[in-house]
């Protein structure tokens, strides 16, 4: 039984349609500009080691997603953090070093630090993060807090022994908030204190998978979820697509995308202004709807 630290804290998009006629290979990804929420931060006061990036990779661990597409997730970032591309990103940084933690969350009460942050400045170090996911098996816990696993997080980049030219959140999940305050609170929080919130949202279920199931969760995430200067998200359409958009994903969060992107990268669309806005609040609300009909079948 391994030992976790447990913690009780608190755009640009492709729906389904625009991705089947314009995104080509696995995936691809959107971004906001630096005129965006959060460029205009206030500077931050230097106390630790530099290191190119601060990132934490907050991964969903609801019971919407089976034990197997969990395994999916460690591996597909276990993975990542082996292969040559995502290595040569860190080691070619201005400080050639980065900080990375990765945590898992579900419900309001439920995050949990698989791995606290750790300095990646060698492909040893690299491969030795590695290890630690390989050999750790996911907890599966209940409800669907994006803002809870945001409230969490935000705080552990302060006084972590690390100072970053960027602090990123990487949020990866399969439905939207439905309990907690809400996501956009918690974003917009998280952007004032300087920290970039990116999206890796798995539409792996066509959006019928569960109950918490919505089918523009790509959009939900770039309306609701995403923000702070540059930031971006890439769908995951089916399960095969997982680990080849996590090492994409990492190549262009450790690289310091968009300003100097590996060729590779996939291409930014930008979102059609005429496009309705997202309501941030559907997961509360098919949380409420589906109380409501339990409730019904006992009267």
């Amino acid at each position: 039984m391994r030992k976790r630290t447990r913690s009780a804290f608190a755009v640009f998009f492709c729906t389904a349609s625009l991705a089947a006629a314009v995104c080509t290979g696995s995936a691809f990804a959107q971004g906001r500009g630096l005129g965006d929420l959060g460029a205009g931060s206030a500077p931050r006061t230097l106390d630790g080691e530099r290191v190119d990036v601060e990132l934490v990779l907050a991964v969903d661990v609801s019971w919407s997603m089976d034990l197997s597409e969990q395994e999916i997730q460690r591996e597909g970032y276990a993975a990542a953090f082996r292969s040559r591309e995502v290595q040569e990103a860190i080691l070619e940084g201005v400080y050639g070093r980065v900080a990375v933690a990765y945590v898992e969350w579900a419900g309001t009460h439920s995050q949990s630090v698989v791995v606290p942050f750790t300095l990646i400045d060698s492909k040893e170090a690299a491969e030795a993060f590695a290890y630690r996911l390989a050999t750790e098996l996911p907890d599966r816990e209940r409800r669907t807090s994006i803002a809870s696993a945001i409230d969490v997080v935000a705080p552990m980049f302060d006084g972590n022994g690390f100072d970053g030219l960027r602090r990123v959140i990487d949020i990866s999940g399969d439905g939207p908030n439905n309990q907690g305050r809400p996501v956009t609170e918690a974003r917009d929080a998280a952007i004032a204190r300087g920290v970039i919130i990116n999206g890796l949202p798995l539409m792996t279920s066509g959006g019928y998978g569960s109950w918490g199931s919505i089918a523009h969760l790509d959009r939900y995430y770039s309306d609701c979820v995403i923000g702070g200067p540059g930031a971006f998200m890439i769908p995951v359409n089916d399960w095969s697509q997982f680990p080849e958009a996590v090492r994409r994903k990492l190549i262009m969060e450790l690289a310091g995308w968009p300003q100097d992107a590996p060729p590779d990268t996939p291409a930014i669309l930008k979102a059609q202004a005429a496009t309705p806005p997202t309501d941030c609040l559907i997961g509360e609300h098919m949380w409420l709807d589906r109380q409501q009909r339990w409730m019904d079948g006992f009267q």
